[in-house]
């Protein structure tokens, strides 16, 4: 069976490879850090990325467990004090650094105030620290840097929170991770609450209530906690589609209510969100989260089966073959998420069945994703960005590593054996 000469194939590259993505203080940035390729990479081969070296870790969790060193623990940590050596005192943290500076998009103030309105940092940064707590079983590293975790949430909650819905936006559609999303893509700013971002968020806060508990602070993690749930509430709510039986991002952009306005006074609005039903990968997010019950899971993993839509030959389509926007032309700046199979996101469907106990789908994309991996490495002798869904031939990127090293994981689960996850 090909997947059986593929899998010891996998193993060895990535064994190998984890290595290449190491990188020594630099310039601006002072501690050793992870970057998403190797140096051969034409865009990823210098530059600390946010969501990037939280997954990446992630990856290393495998790696490490398999053979059985910890040898990669200064660069994971180092990618997280860097983050937060550069955040300012009210919780700003920057998407990406590199030597010179930072990534930035319009008028960002100085370097001490990336802009009010501006995104920063994914909420992920909690979870790569907790995730690096577990695995080492010491804290003790992020004791100074608790309040600075602390205002990098307090902020998301006080400036990228709509107070009506409860839930977290975006301000641009500038690095907001799924580049052209259309829920976000060329919207007007500060109008979509995107199930990605909430499913991150969710998490996040989780994650600060773990470290709060492990620093012996019961009362504050369970502050945490709670506003975990009430952003769980919130998106099902305003983003769970009894209709159609699945989630989506939600549309902020509605005129305020006037009540001085005579047209609309006799039957003014009663909601505050209307969905964006466009069908996008980041739908499932909230299993991987962990915040869909059963029965919408069940709804959702019927929809994920759907060849028509997003079940292809090598995972699951970004974005629906259905909808009008679906288009899998190369790009870059923006990166291409209108239908490409990417593997960070076969990674995290994968992980949300497996949450939910629909491991016989999860055993399928595994497979999908080793063969797609499995087939560029033996045909080009490297990984690349991402992949056309029916003929898995690579659009973008070769020496892409990153995140694509996570199909470890799924060699590890489609062989029974431990699998390393992230918080």
């Amino acid at each position: 069976m090909t997947i059986d000469r593929y899998i010891p194939l996998l193993r060895e590259y990535i064994l190998a490879s984890a290595p290449q993505m190491m990188r020594e203080p630099a310039g601006h940035i002072t501690h050793p850090y992870i970057v998403p390729s190797s140096p051969d990479s034409p865009y990823y081969s210098v530059h600390l990325w946010d969501w990037d070296s939280w997954l990446t870790s992630v990856a290393l969790a495998q790696v490490e467990a398999e053979t059985e060193t910890g040898r990669f623990a200064q660069y994971e940590q180092g990618a997280v004090l860097n983050f937060l050596e550069h955040t300012g005192d009210d919780g700003q943290m920057p998407v990406q650094m590199h030597p010179d500076g930072y990534l930035r998009h319009g008028d960002f103030g100085s370097d001490e105030q990336y802009g009010l309105h501006q995104n920063m940092h994914k909420p992920v940064i909690v979870q790569h620290a907790a995730l690096l707590a577990r695995r080492s079983g010491d804290v003790e590293w992020l004791r100074p840097h608790l309040p600075r975790l602390e205002a990098f949430l307090t902020r998301y909650l006080d400036v990228h929170l709509h107070a009506p819905t409860g839930l977290a936006y975006w301000q641009t559609d500038f690095a907001v991770g799924v580049d052209n999303d259309p829920s976000v893509y060329y919207r007007p700013a500060a109008s979509t609450a995107a199930i990605y971002l909430n499913s991150l968020l969710y998490r996040e806060l989780l994650a600060f209530g773990e470290l709060l508990e492990a620093f012996d602070d019961l009362t504050a993690a369970n502050r945490w906690r709670r506003r975990a749930e009430d952003l769980k509430d919130a998106v099902v709510r305003h983003c769970w589609d009894e209709r159609d039986g699945t989630f989506y991002s939600a549309d902020l952009a509605l005129r305020p209510v006037d009540d001085g306005d005579w047209l609309h006074s006799g039957a003014p609005r009663h909601w505050d969100s209307l969905l964006l039903r466009i069908d996008n990968w980041s739908s499932f997010l909230p299993m991987w989260a962990g915040m869909a019950t059963q029965e919408q899971a069940q709804r959702m993993v019927q929809r994920s089966r759907e060849t028509r839509t997003f079940n292809a030959n090598y995972g699951v389509r970004t974005l629906s073959a259905l909808e009008k926007m679906y288009d899998l032309r190369a790009s870059n700046n923006p990166s291409n998420w209108l239908g490409p199979i990417w593997g960070i996101s076969n990674y995290l469907v994968f992980r949300g069945l497996q949450k939910y106990g629909f491991l016989d789908d999860a055993r399928e994309l595994a497979e999908k994703t080793v063969m797609l991996f499995g087939r560029d490495l033996e045909q080009n002798g490297c990984l690349h960005e991402y992949y056309h869904p029916d003929s898995g031939e690579p659009i973008m990127t070769r020496n892409f590593q990153n995140w694509n090293f996570l199909v470890l994981q799924m060699i590890a689960f489609l062989e029974d054996r431990a699998v390393a996850s992230e918080f």
